[in-house]
This record gives C-alpha cells, structure tokens and sequence, in this order.
C-alpha cells in the first residue's frame, strides 16, 4: 500500500504568519557555530543576537497572551553564544555554552519582566571553546555538553568535573543528540564519523562508522526507535538526508538528495508525528517530510517559501500548540532581523471546534522521571505521558490569582516578581512546571490577574539578584550613512599602543597619516561623505607622530608628539584646513627622549602634561611656553596618565608594575603608590566615582586583558576589585562617562566594545551589552555630552576609524517614554569645554570646578513628572472564562455581538473592510 496516500498528514499545510505577527527587532545576524542560533520552550524563545555583541541572548514569548511580542536581552557571556537548550522539565531554565569556554545556567522571567544579571550556575570544563549543550530527555540536572572533540556528560549537583569524558574525536564535533528514551548519545564529527555512546557502560563508542561522505557541515538527531538522521553533503557537494539504523551504521537505510547549495541544512524531528523539518542556512525554503522506520522512509510533506533568508530555526513544543485548530507543529524561522512562526495544520473539516485524538498521541510530560544520580547508576525510567486534549490537560496552579488573604509571618510571596520561577536550585523543577500549562489557545487567550508594576519588579528583582543596571540594555549603532566621512586614504595605523590613534572634538577630527614627514588630516565634522581622490591639506608635523590631543577649551588648538622628544601646538583655521601647514605656533622642549602620550588639564586652560622615554613626566604652561615641573619615581614605560576629575592629583600606571598618584603643584614624587596589573603589555587607566576610584585596564601574567578597581586613597592595598574578560594583544581604551558611571572600553583592531556601569560597591562591575562593529576598528573616540540626542536617549557617541572611513556611533538607551525627557539618564552635566581657572591660577594654588548645564530641550517634560496612569487590568479575571455558560447564555452573547458590530444595516459590513484576504480564510 503507498504509505503517502494513506497519511494522515499528506495535506498538511504550512501557513506562514502574516507580517504583523512576524517576531521584530531581535538583529540576529550571521554566527559561526554548531548551534541553532534559536531554541524554543512551551513559554520562551531564546536565539542569538548580534544588537550588542556575540555574547547576547534574545528572548520573547512563544504565546503571547495579549498579542503583543516583548523581545528582550540577556547578556550571558563574554565571548559568541555558541549554542543553548531549554530543559525539557522546566520551560523557564536555559542552558547557554561559549567560546568564554564556560557553561550558564538561567532562570529566565518572562520578556516583560527584568531579566537575571547573573547564572543560577556556573560549569568550567576547562578544555577550550564549547561548541553545545544538550538537556538529557528523561533526567533532571544533567547535560551533555560538546568541547571541540569531546562529549562531557555533566550531573550539574557536581559542578567540579563532569561525570564522564567520552572519546576525543579526531577532528572537530559538529553535532550531539540524545535518543529519546536517554540510553545513548549520538554525534557526528568532521572526520566523518557516526557514533553512538552508552555513557554509563564505556567512554569509547558503543557502534561507529566512517560514514559520511563530506567532512562539511553534519547535523545527526535520533528519529523513530533505533533510528538516527543525519544532514549533510555528499562528495559532490549536493545536500542529503540519511536515515540509519543505529546498530548498524556502515550504510545508511534511505537517502534523498536536496540540490546543490552552500546553506548548511539545519533538521528538527517530532516524534510523536515522525514529522521532520529542514531549513538550510541562508536560504528562504523550509521543507517537511514524514520519517517511517518502513518503505517509504522519507516523504515529502509540503515545501514552504518564505520572505527571507534563515538563520537558525526551532520547533515549538507540543504544549505550546493550537490543537483545536489541528496545529501539529510550528515552527520558528530566525531571520536577520525577525522571527517568522510557520504553522502547519490538518485540514479537518471540524477543526477550530473538536480535539482529533488521532493527531494528537499522548506526548512526554514536564515531570523527569529520574536525578541525574539515578539516571547514571543504571535507572532506564521514562517520563509519563500526558495528554493533549485541553480538558485534560491539569489547570496551572501556580498562574492562578487566588484572593488575598492575611500572610504567615514568614515572609510575603507577593514580593517575588510573576513570570521568574523562585526555585532555590537552578535545577529544581517549580511546581507549576510538574504538569503542562495550558496553553493560551486552549484557553482564547485569556489569562488570570494584574502584572506587577514595574516598581514591584525592580525592587524584587534586586532582593533576588543584588544591583541592576538601568543601562544593561545599552544598545550601540552605526549612525546613518549620510553622517560618515570616507575615502579617507594613506591612513597610519601602526601609531604606538600610548596613542589613541587619532582625535577628536566637537568640529573636527585629526588622523594622523602613513606619509613621511608625520602628516596629519583634519576632517571637518560639518562635511561629512566622500572625501576627494586628490591629495588634501594637512598638517605637516615634520617628524613621526607619537600622540595627538585636541585642547578641551579652544576646538582650533592641536597638540602633537613627536619622536624628536618635542611638543609642537598647531592652530587649525577657522573652517578647516584651506592649505597645508608647516609652521607650528608653539613648541614645546624638554624631554630628552621620545614622547609617550600627552594630556591637557581638564579645568584650567594652558596646562598639559607629558610623558617619555627618559622615564620622566613633565608639567607645562602653555600660557608661558615652558617646562613647570619634572614628575620621578617611574622606572620603566609609563603606560597611561589621567587627570583626577578636580584637576589636582595625576594618576599613572607603568610597566614597572605600579600605579602612582601625584600632586603636581606639591612634590616630584609620588604621593601614594600600589601594585598594578601583573601583565606588561599596556595599560590605561581613568578616574571614576566622583573621583574616589581608579579604573585600569591592563594584562595579567597569563595576557588575559583585564579591569581592575582601585580606591584613591589607599592604592598600596591593591585593587578592590577586577573582572577578567578576555585573551587580545591590544589595549582597551577606557571612556568613561561621569554623568551615568558608564565605562565603555575597546582595544585598536578589535570589533567589540565592552559596557560596564562601575559602582562604589559590590558587585563593582555591572556588564552591560557590549556592541560589535562589521570590521575590525582602528579607535573610537568620543564627543562632548551636548552631542547625544537626548530625544532617542543617547547617553555617549563616539566617532569609530576604520582602514577609510569616520563613522559616527551612537549608545542609546532603550526607553518607552521617549516623548518625555529621561532625567534619570541625564544628570545635569559639567561643562567640561569650557576651562574654569586659567593656568597662572591653578599653578599658583586655585582650584575650580566646571558649571553644570542641563541637557533638557525646552519643548519636553522630565518622565519624572510625567503624568501617572492608572493601574490598568492587562487581563480578564479567571472566573470570564472558567464560569461554565449555558448554550443558550453563548448564543445570546454571539447574537449581542453581532448586533453591536453591525449596527445599522446600511453600514458596510466587516469582512468589506478586509481587502487581500484569501477565500480560504472564511468559514463555511
């Protein structure tokens, strides 16, 4: 008999949701990893995200219950997201794995919630970049997690070492499944080789085969029974999908060749169904095949187009599905720029009104059948099996509202937030995860109670995870191309690691150029676009540029250093340069050796500070053109200097290892003095919280780049605090932004930039979304405060150089409110290019403090004093729809509805209204 005519899915029909119920803004990107880039749970969709750095994870609803989609971030790691899976127990917890080498586990709230800071749990295998992570089918608390050629099987209670270390693999893995049942575990590695672990009887396989015929791109996963899948190329490149028997892989049962193509084919199989789905990377088709352990093996189901290309996709599970529609699976396409759920539905002739058992076999509960303790000493116990049908299905106790009665004096549940569990272990199954929830189409959609206000969710959030950041989300984009000067040609980008590598004020920026003579472009902020083939003016510094610096209080003024251990001032004309320059207006000697880096005084005008080689740093008065003091006590490179944010004290860090303070106007020497970071590579440093603390960035003995905390007052003691974050040859440059305690760091060459807010506390460092520009940069400099369009909540932008062009970056703040004025982001902000004493005063003792100005335009109110809405019920109140109504109670409101739709009869009817909507779409 010809199975395809007698399935009952031959006619399943993909329905790809209309564009309004497309996923947006979740800026997925192009990943190079072993992982789906997106998993699904009954409740959350977790995928990667490049909006501010490899190391997010995005999360929206599966179902949202008001049919609104909330995308939110996480920030999970310091390094790519490589892959991640959601328990089969517990749809809030995640697993996260990274090329940070480590393995995360969270407690996720819902996307309308704030989400966790930080892991529940923490696994370090120590064995290099992860490549996945997979959540045992039967077992609470255990993973299989993939190293670059090995399976680690971990119990989770055990976080020291993993309870077994399978096999290596001659070359890289590529692909893990477990089967159904949790006895074995398949991979498929670049060597081509199949496999199939018994984890509790041996470490080496059980059954394994050089079997595929390309080491490109595999993809294996367990089917019906004993049998696995695999997706990948043949030896002339053509995709295919091979059914094998897992007893015996030296041949593989069925095969079916997809077309040439370069997309890797990503599959998902529904055992219930035997439905299989196939998406290839970077292409628009999802196919569906039915998967037989008979002839025929594979058949195809449907073949399904969409508007753009895929990413990663997922299948949603079972107890997120629409049953009374006859939804048999759905599925989530991951674009670069949104989430496309593909529905495939029976055609039954009652579907929308009756639950067909026939479709619908009883599927794996949320309750594990076993500890990962008992899975490994032997048990073979498997999840019990619940039901679909919604009035089966055990009513969610933990979602209802029940009414306020008086609470023990233990304490008060309500503080918790609703939508984040509240387990004590990160592996504990809550309550209401024990049975399915019902699902919201099972139900019309409606839900029970308030939300929280989002006061209440803050305040719960930090009793349960300590300090959050208001600036965690921070998002970095690339301003609008029409902003960007480019063609920018011979640019130097070999300037020593002291320099930033060029400058920039609010007018103009200055690069400095391969060209001999020390060259220099400045390019007018005014005349953004292509700059001309022909050669430009520039500034002409006769000898190799060693730093440059804009002084703070004239925007026309530019100091250079040279190697000829001079510091020539040079005078930009009003609208540019019109013609080259040779002649500087003031030169600076007094050091003996090449210039390191220089620096202007933040409050008084015509002080700069210098350092060099002859291992001194010196003081200059630029009002008088001469040399004011010589700082000692370093014995080697002087890698960084700042300014304290009063103007009196200088900060240096060394390569001797130390980190110095000095009062300029009171002693050569140093004041105070204390160990700094271990590495001798480079170092910077900045002073942060108003001034009491000291932020260096730097290398530890192992060349791991670094930040380390320091107070001010007691720098012997060491720092108070560092973060590692990752292994790079160039120097973070720190920004730091004193209106927000805001820090943003990124290294010459790299393409990540790192956020942290820096507080006076614990924890100190609060990471916040870092941001990833398309190429490698060579600097990012930043703007005066006044720059930040404070309508779309800009709290810092910055001008990025690359190989040829300047482009503006902009850091934002994601806000609702935008229509008010965020004065919790925007203290009122110091003045800091205008000087405040001139530099006779402060030598001869003043000290002065910049005004302060506010940033609020006149035509906006502060959201402080926006008006307060009323608390508005999100949702119906349970007894809506758990009162049981009479047939004729529902035909009296289906009959009062349609009168007050309709209204007068000369008005045109609804469906007139609805132009585009296929006739299939209406009932009969």
């Amino acid at each position: 008999m010809n199975r395809f005519k007698t399935s009952k899915f031959k006619n399943t029909t993909p329905k790809v949701a209309k564009k309004d119920g497309w996923i947006n803004n979740v800026h997925a990107g192009s990943f190079s990893c072993q992982g789906n880039h997106i998993k699904a749970s009954s409740k959350l969709v977790a995928f990667n995200t490049d909006q501010a750095g490899g190391g997010m994870v995005g999360l929206t609803s599966v179902n949202p219950s008001d049919g609104q989609w909330t995308v939110t971030q996480i920030s999970c790691h310091s390094d790519l997201v490589t892959d991640m899976d959601f328990s089969p127990f517990d749809e809030s917890l995640l697993a996260t794995c990274s090329g940070d080498e480590t393995v995360k586990l969270w407690r996720l709230c819902d996307p309308e919630q704030e989400q966790p800071s930080s892991p529940k749990l923490t696994l370090k295998p120590g064995q290099g970049r992860l490549e996945l992570v997979h959540f045992h089918p039967t077992s609470s608390g255990l993973l299989a997690v993939a190293t670059a050629r090995s399976p680690l099987i971990w119990d989770t209670s055990k976080q020291d070492a993993p309870l077994a270390a399978l096999e290596q693999h001659s070359d890289q893995l590529q692909s893990l499944s477990w089967k159904q049942d949790g006895s074995l575990l398949a991979s498929s590695s670049k060597d081509k080789m199949l496999r199939v672990f018994d984890p509790r009887a041996q470490l080496t396989p059980v059954q394994s085969a050089k079997s595929l015929q390309s080491n490109k791109d595999s993809r294996i996963l367990w089917a019906k029974d004993d049998f696995l899948l695999t997706t990948g190329f043949d030896t002339m490149r053509t995709r295919e999908v091979r059914l094998w028997d897992s007893r015996k892989l030296g041949s593989s049962v069925s095969s079916l060749s997809l077309g040439t193509s370069t997309g890797m084919l990503v599959p998902l199989f529904d055992n219930d169904t035997g439905l299989l789905m196939l998406a290839g990377l970077g292409e628009t088709a999802v196919d569906c095949f039915e998967v037989s352990t008979s002839e025929p093996f594979l058949t195809q189901v449907s073949h399904c187009l969409t508007d753009a290309s895929t990413r990663g996709i997922a299948m949603v599970p079972k107890l997120a599905l629409d049953v009374i529609s006859c939804e048999v699976a759905r599925v989530l396409q991951l674009t670069d720029s949104c989430i496309v759920p593909i529905s495939y539905q029976v055609p039954r002739k009652s579907s929308g009104h009756e639950f067909h058992d026939d479709l619908y076999p009883d599927t794996a509960g949320m309750t594990p059948a076993m500890s990962a303790e008992e899975w490994w000493q032997g048990g073979n116990k498997q999840v019990e099996k619940v039901s679909l049908h919604p009035d089966k299905r055990p009513k969610p106790a933990a979602k209802q509202t029940p009414v306020k009665k008086e609470q023990p004096s233990g304490g008060n549940k309500d503080d918790q937030p609703r939508g984040c569990s509240t387990s004590s272990s990160p592996l504990s199954t809550p309550s209401s995860s024990a049975a399915p929830s019902r699902s919201p189409s099972s139900t019309s959609g409606l839900s029970s109670g308030f939300l929280p206000s989002p006061s209440q969710n803050v305040k719960a959030i930090q009793s349960l995870m300590g300090p959050t950041s208001k600036f965690r989300h921070i998002q970095g984009a690339v301003m609008h191309r029409d902003k960007h000067i480019t063609n920018i040609r011979n640019l130097n980008l070999t300037t020593p690691g002291e320099c930033d590598g060029f400058c920039v004020n609010r007018q103009r920026v200055a690069v400095p150029l391969a060209i001999s003579g020390g060259q220099i472009a400045v390019f007018e902020r005014s005349g953004p676009g292509r700059q001309p083939d022909t050669a430009l003016p520039t500034i002409q510094n006769s000898v190799n540029v060693a730093d440059l610096c804009w002084d703070p209080f004239d925007t026309h003024r530019l100091a250079v250093a040279g190697d000829d251990a001079k510091i020539r001032l040079w005078q930009v004309p009003e609208g540019g340069l019109k013609e080259t320059l040779t002649e500087p207006k003031l030169i600076l000697q007094g050091h003996t050796e090449k210039i390191y880096s220089i620096k202007f005084h933040p409050l008084a005008s015509g002080i700069m500070v210098s350092s060099s080689y002859d291992l001194t740093v010196r003081l200059w008065n630029l009002e008088s053109g001469e040399q004011v003091k010589v700082l000692t006590g370093h014995q080697d490179q002087v890698f960084g200097m700042a300014w304290s944010p009063d103007g009196t004290l200088l900060a240096t860090v060394c390569k001797d290892g130390k980190v110095r303070i000095y009062d300029p106007r009171k002693s050569t020497a140093p004041v105070q003095e204390g160990p700094g970071p271990e590495g001798h590579r480079g170092a910077r440093l900045v002073w942060v919280c108003d001034g009491k603390h000291l932020l260096v960035s730097g290398f530890d003995n192992r060349s791991e780049r670094g930040l380390y905390l320091f107070s001010a007052d007691s720098l012997s003691s060491g720092p108070i605090a560092s973060a590692s974050l990752n292994v790079s040859p160039s120097t973070l440059i720190p920004f730091y932004d004193p209106d927000t305690s805001v820090v943003i760091l990124t290294g010459k060459g790299d393409t990540r930039v790192y956020i942290y807010e820096v507080i006076p506390e614990d924890p100190y460092f609060i990471e916040c979304s870092s941001f990833n520009s398309p190429e490698p940069h060579k600097g990012l400099a930043f703007l005066p405060k006044t720059e930040c369009n404070v309508r779309d909540v800009e709290i810092a932008v910055g001008l990025m150089l690359t190989k040829t062009t300047i482009e503006p970056v902009a850091f934002r703040v994601p806000r609702v409110k935008k229509e008010f004025f965020q004065d919790d982001v925007y203290p009122d902000t110091a003045v800091w290019w205008e000087p405040a004493l001139t530099a006779s005063a402060w030598l001869s003792g003043s000290n002065g403090q910049h005004k302060k100005i506010s940033l609020k335009p006149k035509d906006m109110t502060p959201v402080s004093e926006a008006p307060k809405e009323a608390p508005v019920r999100k949702y119906l109140p349970s007894s809506v729809y758990l009162e049981e109504k009479t047939d004729e109670q529902k035909k009296e409101e289906l009959l009062s509805a349609m009168v007050a739709k309709l209204g007068n009869m000369d008005d045109p009817l609804p469906q007139e209204s609805f132009e585009g909507v296929d006739d299939e779409e209406w009932d009969d």
